[in-house]
């Protein structure tokens, strides 16, 4: 193996990665198992992550599966334990798991901000205290939370995900703070506008779909697997002097 193939190199590592089911989630566990991590595969239902762990075994990749709805801390607690006794230790997370609700912020129902940030914050602080608290005791690890780029605008009747998004990066920094000397490093990848399910509703609006691909200077929607690279990296030895960074994966859209 030659020295940069060894820098990024995940082989021996265990990630986890929350929302692996389908999308950004399923398209980072199988670049994280690409690059040799085994990989911790967690969605809410059970056989959830059946695609992505059939695309993983392609390559002869090895994966787990573990089941946890998000929105319920009690479950976050036994997901995190669950994933440290696959393996023995979890050395990178990924907080990718997350939720959206719609509505003008007059009449923004609470229920769905209080679900809002139970899946978008809440679950990835619960997860990211209890394995954190190993990888500082151990002495390395990675945390990659995905951000947004509601994480630098406020977007229009998605409140609660604006503010859940904002707050990531904040418990980014706030973590990175605390645990970059015991060489844990705390980083956010704030995905651009990406082909997905969760987006198909604004590509199939002409108008709104010709507003984004303008605002983006590569002129495209980014495809799910140009994620692999970012969250290698920051997974990887490769990253080991960056902590508490927002990587935009974004093709230039804050830029302009």
């Amino acid at each position: 193996m030659s020295q940069i193939e060894s820098t990024f190199s995940l082989v021996g590592k265990t990630a986890l990665v929350t929302g692996a089911s389908r999308g950004l989630g399923q398209a980072m566990a199988i670049g994280l198992a690409s690059a040799g991590a085994t990989v911790i595969c967690s969605s809410s239902k059970q056989g959830g992550c059946d695609a992505t762990r059939n695309a993983i075994s392609e390559f002869k990749g090895q994966s787990h599966e573990l089941v946890a709805d998000l929105s319920q801390p009690e479950q976050v607690i036994a997901l995190a334990e669950q994933a440290l006794s696959v393996t023995g230790q979890v050395d990178v997370l990924v907080n990718n798991g997350g939720t959206i609700a719609r509505s003008p912020a007059v009449d923004y129902p609470f229920n769905d901000w209080k679900q809002v940030m139970d899946v978008n914050i809440d679950a990835p602080f619960l997860l990211s205290q209890i394995i954190g608290k190993h990888m500082v005791e151990r002495g390395s690890g990675k945390i990659i939370n995905i951000a947004s780029m509601l994480s630098f605008t406020g977007g229009i009747t998605v409140p609660a995900y604006a503010a859940s998004k904002h707050a990531i990066v904040g418990l980014t920094k706030a973590l990175a703070n605390e645990w970059a000397g015991a060489n844990v490093q705390v980083n956010a990848i704030a995905p651009g506008y990406f082909r997905t399910d969760n987006t198909a509703a604004l590509q199939a609006d002409p108008e709104r779909n010709k507003e984004i691909e303008k605002r983006i200077p590569a002129g495209r929607w980014g495809e799910p697997e140009q994620l692999s690279g970012a969250v290698i990296f920051l997974a990887s030895r490769g990253s080991d002097y960056i902590n508490g960074h927002v990587l935009a994966v974004d093709g230039g859209w804050l830029a302009r």
